[in-house]
Order: structure tokens, then sequence, then C-alpha cells
């Protein structure tokens, strides 16, 4: 199956507009009844959240008939949805507000993510920013590019290789094991830079721009990392889970890093995980 460009960006209109009318106008106005926690206190919903992904899901029942439409919070309130997410031969998952955490806390870090998954590939992908109000897009083998909201386009590419020293990281341990992240962190010193921008969004367009060199992320729900991985692709990267086995959007652990090359990916994964 092939999504046609004119298609993805019917989606990416979609994205902007329930930003729009669902998400920017909450920004810094929430109630403190419109914030709950879910799994725990780093894994948080807001009425905007909810709100949004009613918008998306409605507009890409529409575009997309045929399609089971998984959104974060519809999966959060029934896991068997997740569960039965291979099941499904075109699914497109959606997670309305990535970085949650710094929406609620009213900081302009966060976004609105969507990918098409068929027959267990992921096919599309879109990051919308809805502060930059322009999204990143990728369709498997066709590369990937930034579109802004009056058509300009620019293709997205990975920084160049750097060696271990000399490269910047987005590297996320909030949800490690203990054991792991008493590993992990003296580790970071190895590394020219390290960040932790508590959105996912943000992280994929920084490495997907060449803005940074490596992604490290333990927890691999596939509304989070179907689209960055896919986009980073097409931007010329390469990424695999810390077992070195392709990332799939139906396995949802094993951890996954994301370099500018297999060198790097193996340098990196050398270093922190050996």
């Amino acid at each position: 199956m092939r999504i046609s460009a004119t298609a993805a960006r019917e989606v990416a209109q979609l994205l902007r507009a329930a930003a729009r009318a669902e998400i920017l106008p909450r920004f810094r106005r929430l109630a403190s009844g419109d914030v709950r926690t879910k799994s725990g206190p780093l894994d948080l919903v807001t009425e905007a959240d909810e709100a949004a992904e009613r918008h998306i899901e409605a507009g890409l029942r529409r575009l997309f008939p045929e399609a089971v439409i998984l959104g974060e919070e519809a999966a959060a309130a029934d896991p068997t949805k997740l569960a039965n997410m291979a099941e499904a031969r075109l699914c497109i998952v959606v997670d309305p507000v990535d970085g949650t955490a710094n929406f609620a806390a009213g900081v302009p870090l966060f976004g609105v993510m969507a990918a098409a998954i068929y027959q267990g590939e992921t096919i599309a992908a879109w990051i919308h920013d809805p502060m930059g109000d322009d999204t990143l897009i990728a369709l498997r083998g066709e590369g990937a590019w930034v579109e802004g909201q009056e058509g300009h386009l620019h293709d997205c590419r990975v920084s160049v290789p750097a060696p271990l020293a000399r490269m910047v990281g987005a590297i996320s341990w909030g949800f490690m094991p203990r054991d792991r992240k008493a590993a992990v962190l003296p580790k970071l010193a190895g590394f020219a830079a390290v960040m932790n921008f508590r959105c996912a969004a943000h992280e994929y367009r920084l490495v997907n721009t060449g803005g940074a060199h490596v992604l490290v992320y333990n927890r691999l729900l596939p509304w989070d990392h179907a689209a960055g991985v896919l986009i980073h692709a097409e931007a010329g990267g390469y990424s695999a889970q810390f077992d070195g086995a392709p990332y799939s959007p139906l396995r949802h652990t094993g951890g996954l890093i994301c370099a500018p090359d297999q060198t790097g990916w193996e340098e990196v994964q050398a270093w922190l995980l050996g």
C-alpha cells in the first residue's frame, strides 16, 4: 500500500486543524481538574489530549475509512487495543499531544504525531509542531521533508556522523529500570552534550533536521516512535533496538537508539549498554 503525497498533506492539515481548535486554545489555560495522571507521575493526560484525539480520529476516519485508528488515550483507556494492533491490516497511531507534561506546565515544547502502519510496517509519518506551525512528513521510500503552512518545503537530513565524544544526544532515561539507569547515567559525560526535552516529537525533529546526532529511548509505545523512526530513516539515519534488531511498531519493549549511521549506532550501543 502507498499513501500519496496529496493524502499526506491532508493528514498534515488535519493535525494542524486539531492543534488550532483543541490544543493551542487550552495552552496555559488548563484548570487544575483538566490534568490527570495515568500510569504514574511522568504519564499525564489533559483535556487537550482527549479533545484533539477525538478531532484527529474523526478526520482520519473520513480520509481512511478502512483503517483502524489507535490513539494514545483510547489505548490507555482500553489496553487491549494496543495488544490487538498487529491484527489490523492498516493502523494509524496517533499521539494527540506528545510532551503532555510540558504542555501542562506551560512549556512550549509539545507536538502532534501520527504514523500509518500497513501490515506491521510504517509507511507514512507526521510530526506537527503547533507552535512553529509546520510538519515533518515522511513516506516510505520517498524521503522526508518539513512542510510549512504556506507549502514551503525543505528536506530532512540527519547530522554528519561524528565520534561519540563529539555527539550531541537526547537521552531519555526516565523510564529505564533502576539498574540500567544507574549504569547509563555516569556514561552520559562521554557525549559532547546531552539533553532531554520530555517530548519525543521535538527530539525527533532535532535529530531528523541535523540539530543533534543521537536519540536513546527505553519505552517504545508506537505513537511515540513509529513516526520519528520512519522520518529518521528517510532522512538518512540508522536506528535499531538495543539488541540490534530493526525497530518494529509492533514491538513495545527492548529500547531504541537512533544515530546518523551504523558505525555511530554501534559506538553508542557499546558505550551505554556494553
